[in-house]
């Protein structure tokens, strides 16, 4: 009803307008999008596999045009918050189309916004190809699984999965605390409680203080975002939970570092013990052009055996590397591994695998002959 209201209201205040925005968006779903830019001074933009295209057949927004466009999407409490506080996080949906995270700002131009792609449907884990190392998690009763990567590697989409696994394979209660919600999961073998900051609960960590008197077997945290929030989700990792949680960061190493520096000095031995005894797995993500199109993942995968546990309390987290190399025989794997086996299975190029090597060399059978003789000269 109130996409109804919202699509005549646009169409009457602003005549000029032959579109709206959940045709635009319904438009950038059906082009394989990831993301949708709304920008004053400037045409639509798509995210498609990466490259930002624009959207040429559309019209330069205007102030006025951006503004219907955005606030189409809110109800009054939305535009009413976004209007004072001049940025919102949020999420809606299209039925049979797509769920999108939203965030809408004001900038020099004036009022712009990201619209995020999450599908209605969510990709299985078996048809993600994720590592299969990655099923073990399903062993697990409590302890903390961090997922990284930078924004737009498919954390949450991973993440997804893996809690769909959880909700078709075991039985238990899974508790998600999001901002917004974006996957949701149908209950199947489990009970799931989304919950959404500031509509359901009215922090992450005034969540993570109750959710250990919730009964639960999982816990998602959307994203680890400070100190407090860490805090909670290593307590409830210790009180047995299983701790699923985000951060922005590039490899398994910089997680550890990322966790134990949040604190402060004197509290940074006791949380590396806390955090050795937790931790279960770090997934690093990037995703990387494929071949042909669209976006293939590479995952460094850390799986905490003794030898891990020991390098984060002591703080050896140098040795994390050389660690992940050497545990290939239980599913580990580091980013150059992941993206060589990507090269040989000729789902990437070199030119793409090279912007996120760590150690280019190991890649050099796969360069091109002209950057091999390139390289010989050096």
């Amino acid at each position: 009803m109130l996409e109804h209201i919202l699509r005549y209201t646009i169409v009457n205040i602003f005549p000029f307008m032959d579109f709206d925005i959940f045709s635009l968006l319904t438009e950038a779903n059906a082009q394989g999008a990831s993301d949708i830019h709304i920008s004053t001074q400037e045409k639509p933009r798509f995210r498609v596999s990466g490259t930002m295209v624009v959207q040429e057949k559309y019209p330069v927004l205007t102030y006025e045009m951006a503004s219907a466009l955005v606030e189409q999407t809110m109800d009054s409490e939305k535009k009413s918050h976004y209007r004072a506080e001049r940025d919102l996080d949020y999420a809606i949906e299209i039925p049979n189309i797509a769920r999108f995270r939203v965030n809408t700002f004001f900038t020099t131009k004036g009022v712009n916004a990201v619209f995020r792609i999450i599908p209605n449907e969510i990709i299985p884990f078996e048809k993600l190809g994720l590592p299969d190392s990655l099923r073990k998690i399903l062993n697990l009763k409590k302890g903390i699984v961090v997922v990284t990567g930078p924004t737009g590697s498919g954390k949450s989409t991973t993440l997804a999965a893996i809690v769909d696994l959880f909700n078709r394979e075991r039985k238990g209660h899974i508790v998600t605390i999001e901002d917004p919600v974006e996957f949701v999961h149908t209950p199947n073998k489990c009970i799931i409680s989304h919950r959404e900051v500031k509509k359901h609960t009215a922090s992450f960590s005034a969540s993570l203080r109750a959710v250990t008197r919730q009964d639960p077997d999982i816990v998602l945290v959307g994203e680890m975002r400070d100190l407090e929030t860490i805090s909670l989700a290593l307590t409830a990792a210790e009180t047995g939970a299983l701790v699923f949680g985000t951060l922005h960061t590039s490899s398994a190493a910089k997680t550890v570092n990322r966790i134990v520096d949040v604190f402060p000095a004197e509290e940074q031995n006791q949380i590396q013990a806390m955090l050795a005894e937790s931790l279960q797995f770090i997934v690093a993500q990037a995703l990387l052009k494929k071949k042909g199109g669209g976006r293939v993942a590479a995952l460094e995968v850390l799986i905490a055996n003794d030898a891990i546990r020991n390098q984060v309390r002591k703080g050896e987290v140098y040795q994390i590397p050389l660690s992940i190399q050497g545990g290939s025989d239980i599913g580990m794997k580091t980013t150059d591994q992941a993206l060589i086996e990507l090269l040989e299975q000729g789902l990437i190029t070199y030119e793409e695998a090279s912007i996120y090597a760590v150690n280019i060399n190991l890649l050099n059978r796969f360069a091109p002959p002209e950057i091999l003789q390139e390289l010989a000269t050096i």
